[in-house]
């Protein structure tokens, strides 16, 4: 057929096989239909397709069994079969909404094969149905004090219908001539058909209220139902009780007695029976109590005693309760202020108190400020100061010191002389102004502090101003030859009381030299037989600030064959019987050296502290025999270790009413304590008898203490007024330190209160007992 090229036209028939089944343009097909249709209603449906050709193609569709729906094929011009559902049943959307049906379209191959389509058939709504209430009458229980809003109920309507058929509105249903009083009390959802309160509701007023309802839906024509509704009012204890105050007595004394009426008080409820019957309360923890004067009334009373310095006031809660169940109850809340009685006297901070105040100060210095509180309030808590007269001084207190009476500063009124006054006593009185006035006393030892301003005194040789003292001398004197001693004082105390002797330089190299503590005069190197009298100019001077000074001027002349008894040429001067204070403080020194070994405990842990402690306090080591031991010993040290002041006595103002008797303890053999010197002038012989009669009384010590060490006897050129004959080279003669001046001048101060006992009990000699009661005086 390729040479040549032919062509054959050949035809290929096709025959057709069963290979595809019938199939519906949608899966799904929905229908709707009203629930009033007619039987007989038809439904077209949509043709099914098969690309088959012939007997394989479609041939018939049938449908799922169904009381409602039957199928219907109708065949149509060119052949294709039609499918119809028919109604052949009334339907009722409100049991049945929705239908479900299936719809199958079978071939004529062989084997069939089909296809089908779910038919969802709508059942359309109709306003066949009224709205109904479920249950027509009911009854409702609600407590009369429920709130404005309270829900009362919820109408249970339904209508079968749906959209606007089932819609309902809901409205009181009322008459236009008498509407009813439950409108005014009650309000009506018309969409929910809830039932709420609008106004308080009472029980006393209404016991219950019948309401009707009318529920209409919005179908056309409409259709409505008819709801009755019975409310009924619970009765509760719905009424609080009342509190009335009729009288209030504020303030009230704090000093009224138990029983005394404060508040009238009355009380009310307008409930009835048990929850009319009300009890008034009040707090346990106050000191007042209710009293029942008669029905719903009561009375307030104290119930014990009041106090306004615990409480100025008080908030008093009273509380009343009903009987009803649940209780109910109100409280009112007043204040009740105390009034202020002077019942507290003013209080120092402390009953004692030290100043200190340095001699020569300007009159107005301000010493000391004293202070007090007084816990009452107004005039009765308004203080004023004063200064009472303890008669301790010779002129009046008042003449020394005065007080601001406002704010209790203590000044003084004039300059105040350490060698005439040394410490006072000031006692002050607080006072406030209250009536009765009450009041309260305290001390102030105010301690006069020293100042260099007494130059020295010599008191040997006596020689008019601007003469000179002869002084005769064997010519032939051997180094060390005593030729006279010059003795002074000086009225100052402490540092300023500190004498040094010295003389004073000259153009020739004398051969004579003055020992610089005992004033000693002695020949220092052997006199040639030709010297003529030797002019001696001997300066005294103090330790003070700035230092003082007083001098005498003695020739020396050498004599052959001169021979001088110096105990008898020491014309000292006579004992004068002014001049007393010499034997006062003379006994007040030795009498203190009976209790330098109690001390010294404190002294040894003092400097041990080094400008620790403050201050310090140990109890008395000496007893007395069948007396009050002191209480204590007490003292203060400056931060640079030296004492500040040293005071012992009993507690309180009664130390000065304490008997003590001094005695000695085995520390006294390590004191340091060699000097004692005396605060006004005096001959050293009235000195030396003074010292050696006291020395003799005070020999035996007390009871259970060791014998003191004979070696705290003064030797003789220890003794006071420098008149013994010390070499100058010992060490202790004199204080060596500010530390131990101060420690012999608190020694002294501290023994006042201890000597008296000792001379009032008849130990001493007259002589010192007239000098203590004279200083006393």
């Amino acid at each position: 057929m390729e040479n040549p090229l032919q062509l054959h036209r050949v035809e290929v028939d096709v025959l057709d096989v069963n290979d595809n089944a019938p199939q519906f343009p949608k899966p799904e097909v929905v229908l709707e239909i009203t629930e009033v249709a007619n039987p007989g209603t038809r439904l077209p449906l949509e043709v099914a397709e098969d690309p088959d050709m012939g007997t394989n193609s479609i041939s018939t569709y049938e449908l799922s069994p169904s009381k409602h729906f039957a199928l219907s094929i109708n065949v149509r011009g060119d052949g294709v079969k039609m499918p119809e559902i028919v109604l052949e049943k009334a339907l009722d959307r409100e049991k049945v909404p929705v239908h479900h049906l299936t719809l199958t379209a079978l071939d004529g191959g062989n084997p069939v094969k089909s296809g089908t389509a779910r038919v969802s058939i709508h059942v359309l709504d109709a306003n066949d149905n009224p709205p109904v209430c479920d249950p027509p009458i009911s009854k409702v229980l609600l407590e009369e004090n429920v709130p404005v809003g309270t829900l009362v109920t919820k109408l249970n309507v339904t209508d079968l219908d749906e959209g606007p058929n089932g819609d309902v509105e809901y409205s009181f249903k009322t008459s236009n001539n008498a509407p009813g009083k439950f409108t005014k009390l009650f309000s009506l959802d018309a969409r929910t058909g809830e039932i709420r309160t609008k106004a308080p509701l009472d029980y006393e007023e209404s016991s219950a209220y019948e309401i009707a309802v009318r529920a209409r839906d919005k179908g056309s024509p409409a259709m409505e139902g008819h709801c009755h509704l019975r409310v009924e009012l619970i009765d509760i204890n719905d009424n609080s009780p009342e509190i009335v105050l009729t009288s209030v007595s504020s303030p009230v004394q704090e000093d009224a007695a138990p029983g005394t009426v404060i508040a009238l008080i009355g009380v009310k409820d307008s409930d009835s029976g048990d929850n009319g019957q009300v009890r008034l309360q009040i707090a346990k923890e106050l000191p007042f109590k209710l009293v029942s004067s008669f029905k719903e009334h009561f009375s307030l009373v104290t119930s014990g005693p009041l106090d306004r310095e615990k409480a100025s006031g008080y908030n008093i809660t009273v509380r009343a309760v009903d009987s009803g169940s649940p209780q109910r109850a109100t409280q009112k809340t007043f204040y009740l202020r105390i009034a202020d009685v002077n019942d507290n006297a003013p209080n120092f901070s402390s009953p004692f108190d030290t100043a200190h105040i340095q001699e020569n100060s300007l009159p107005g210095t301000s010493v000391f400020s004293v202070s007090a509180s007084d816990p009452d309030e107004g005039s009765n808590a308004k203080l004023s100061y004063s200064i009472l007269d303890n008669g301790m001084q010779d002129a009046p207190i008042s003449t020394y010191f005065r007080i601001d009476q406002d704010n209790g500063t203590i000044y003084t009124v004039r300059a105040l002389d350490y060698e005439q006054d040394k410490v006072f006593q000031v006692p002050v009185e607080v006072k406030d102004a209250g009536s009765p006035a009450l009041s309260s006393t305290a001390v102030v030892h105010v301690f006069v502090l020293d100042e260099n301003d007494n130059a020295p005194s010599i008191v040997y040789p006596s020689v008019p101003k601007g003469s000179a003292f002869h002084q005769a001398i064997p010519a032939l004197a051997e180094p060390g030859y005593l030729v006279t001693k010059v003795v002074a004082v000086d009225a100052d105390s402490g540092h300023n009381a500190w004498l040094s002797y010295q003389l004073q330089e000259s153009a020739e190299a004398l051969p004579f030299q003055v020992e610089r503590r005992s004033g000693e005069i002695r020949v220092a190197q052997a006199l040639r037989e030709s010297e003529d009298s030797h002019r001696l100019v001997v300066e005294v001077r103090d330790n003070g600030t700035p230092s003082l000074s007083a001098s005498v001027v003695i020739v020396i002349s050498p004599e052959e064959n001169s021979v001088q008894d110096f105990s008898k040429s020491l014309d000292l001067p006579q004992p004068s019987s002014e001049d007393t204070n010499l034997t006062l403080y003379l006994i007040i020194s030795l009498v203190s050296i009976s209790i330098v070994s109690c001390v010294m405990f404190g002294l040894v842990a003092a400097r041990c502290l080094k400008a620790g402690s403050a201050s310090w306090i140990f109890a008395g080591c000496c007893r007395g025999t069948g007396r009050k031991p002191p209480s204590h010993f007490r003292g203060q040290m400056k931060p640079d270790g030296f004492i500040k002041y040293l005071d012992v006595g009993a507690a309180g103002l009664t130390s000065q009413a304490q008997n003590y008797t001094s005695c000695f303890s085995p520390m006294s053999e390590q004191s340091d304590f060699l000097f004692v010197k005396p605060f006004s002038h005096s001959s050293t012989a009235e000195t030396v008898a003074a010292y050696e009669q006291v020395t003799s009384t005070l020999a035996s010590p007390c009871d259970g203490q060791a014998q003191p060490n004979t070696d705290w006897r003064f030797s003789q050129s220890q003794r006071p007024g420098t008149s013994g004959s010390q070499n100058g080279e010992e060490a202790g003669a004199w204080p060596n330190n500010q530390f131990d001046t101060e420690m012999l001048q608190a020694m002294i101060l501290a023994s006042a209160n201890a000597a008296e006992p000792f001379l009032s009990r008849g130990k001493a000699s007259p002589m010192l007992r007239e000098g203590w009661d004279r200083k006393r005086k």
